[in-house]
């Protein structure tokens, strides 16, 4: 495995890159997490994406959703709060930008994120089929919703 790192860490790199050049503003936010060390330099600790999704690809104006994708801490800032943090921050997005849910996919076996979103108020919605799973020996992918609410002041 370690020899398809190198290609796997550039196919993902490739991606993003993609991604930045491409996208429209109002398609696509990219959300970083950053500490300030003390040196003063910056430190890169969590990333998260949002994208619009259409609800049917198949219909000239259907309507778009927030999607979030890529939620990554690095493993020394896991369980200090960064990915509840960056989280938080999408969910605002959503708001100001008029949506009242958020969706995301997470692997049936990742358990550590499952709870993290969980514990953010994230219900599973629907699961991959088992066949499509089984054919590509895949763990399922479990669609979760949060419904959003702006909270008093």
């Amino acid at each position: 495995m370690r020899f398809f790192q190198p290609v796997l860490r550039l196919g993902v790199y490739e991606d993003l890159r993609h991604r930045l050049r491409s996208s429209l503003a109002s398609d696509y936010v990219c959300l970083v997490a950053v500490v300030t060390l003390l040196d003063g330099e910056s430190d890169l600790v969590g990333t998260v994406e949002i994208t619009f999704r259409s609800t049917s690809p198949f219909q000239f104006r259907s309507l778009p959703y927030p999607y979030l994708s890529n939620l990554a801490v690095r493993l020394e800032a896991r369980r200090q709060g960064v990915a509840q943090t960056l989280l938080r921050r999408c969910e605002t997005i959503a708001l100001d930008l008029g949506f009242q849910d958020l969706y995301l996919h997470v692997l049936e076996d990742n358990h550590q994120a499952r709870q993290l979103y969980t514990k953010a108020g994230y219900q599973s919605k629907q699961t991959d089929s088992l066949w499509y799973c089984w054919f590509f020996r895949q763990p399922q992918k479990l669609l979760m919703h949060k419904r959003l609410a702006r909270l008093s002041q």
